[in-house]
């Protein structure tokens, strides 16, 4: 009896968990119908448009509904820097351009992109060319956002060892210490080996910075927290760090590898180029891995939230609420997971590259 109550109980404490979330889900549905009845006029949401807006980047932090909080925009012109708020560059719903006129030139918002405009309001392409836009965009804000957490963190965990030196760990040590062990033992130490020590630094902040703007990102709500690494330039850069410090650490073995590799003199017209596309393809890949898999999860996970506005009806929010709510489960091992592969093979390739024997050793 006592079992059946507790079993009991807990179903209804789930049902209620269920239901506050299909209501939450649904009532964007039935506002929106209100407000289109009290305006006496249609109008469908574009879903697409609400996707690329959620996991592209903006000049304006969305906070909830109209509520935003406009950033700096930095241009340098052929005529001197320019410097104004986001929010004097607003383009309406309709497409409209509220023109901001600067010390050197009309500027104007066209689909997220800052735009040198005429007297008339219509874009000089040309001129835009000229501009080059260093704007703190919502994505800037997001990776600053993220590092602020890291260095906070580790910075009070650092503070910590330092003054319960000798100790065991407390508090957020004893929860980030077995990561960063983590990190060390089943990644550096396996992939790179005796000189894991001197890359140890550069793995943990790609594991981390991945991490924990993976994890924001998983977070809409929270002011600030985007789609960073569903970005194909942060995970560009990403990329090239590791790139260049794989080149740069790669030893004579590394080279006599990709120049003078084991095998018949007559393949190495073929081997050779195969080669250096591979010192290329290699970090490609980890960009479009992670890009892709970051934003492809965003885009699912939106897609569901939408068909309760495509159907227009409450009962959908009962079947895309508990998908949400499982992709969203599946999203945070992903997040995990994609921070563990970028950094496991950055180490693979490093190791690559300081190997100290040769081809024909192995």
């Amino acid at each position: 009896m006592y079992n059946s109550s507790i079993l009991n109980l807990k179903n209804f404490k789930l049902s209620l968990f269920c239901a506050f979330f299909v209501m939450l889900a649904a009532f964007p549905v039935r506002g929106f119908s209100q407000e289109e009845h009290a305006e006496g006029a249609k109008k469908e949401p574009d879903v697409k448009e609400i996707i690329f807006e959620h996991i592209g980047d903006s000049h304006r932090i969305t906070i909830l509904g109209d509520l935003s909080i406009p950033l700096p925009v930095i241009l340098f012109t052929d005529k001197g820097l320019e410097i104004f708020s986001s929010a004097k560059v607003k383009e309406s719903e309709e497409g409209a351009h509220e023109v901001y006129q600067g010390t050197h030139y009309a500027y104007a918002l066209e689909k997220d992109k800052i735009k040198v405009v005429d007297a008339a309001g219509k874009v000089d392409e040309e001129t835009t060319k000229k501009v080059w836009d260093f704007s703190i965009t919502k994505n800037v804000a997001s990776m600053w956002m993220g590092m602020l957490i890291l260095i906070v963190v580790f910075g009070s965990m650092s503070a910590a060892y330092k003054k319960r030196e000798g100790k065991a760990p407390k508090g957020m040590q004893s929860f980030l210490e077995p990561l960063v062990l983590f990190v060390r033992d089943d990644v550096a130490i396996p992939n790179i080996g005796v000189k894991h020590t001197k890359y140890m630094p550069l793995l943990l902040t790609i594991f981390f910075f991945i991490l924990i703007n993976n994890l924001l990102g998983l977070i809409p709500i929270f002011p600030g927290a985007f789609n960073l690494t569903g970005n194909i330039a942060v995970t560009l850069t990403l990329s090239v760090i590791v790139l260049l410090v794989t080149n740069f650490s790669g030893n004579k073995y590394y080279w006599k590898h990709i120049f003078l590799p084991d095998i018949p003199f007559w393949l190495y017209p073929i081997m050779i180029p195969v080669e250096l596309i591979g010192i290329i393809s290699k970090p490609f890949a980890l960009m479009i891995r992670l890009f892709a898999n970051i934003t492809a999860g965003h885009i699912i996970v939106l897609s569901l939230i939408s068909l309760i506005y495509i159907f227009k009806t409450m009962w959908m929010a009962t079947v895309s609420v508990p998908f949400v709510v499982f992709m969203d489960c599946i999203e945070l091992l992903v997040a995990f997971l994609q921070a563990f592969i970028f950094t496991m093979l950055a180490a693979l390739f490093i190791g690559m590259a300081v190997d100290d024997h040769s081809h024909a050793a192995h």
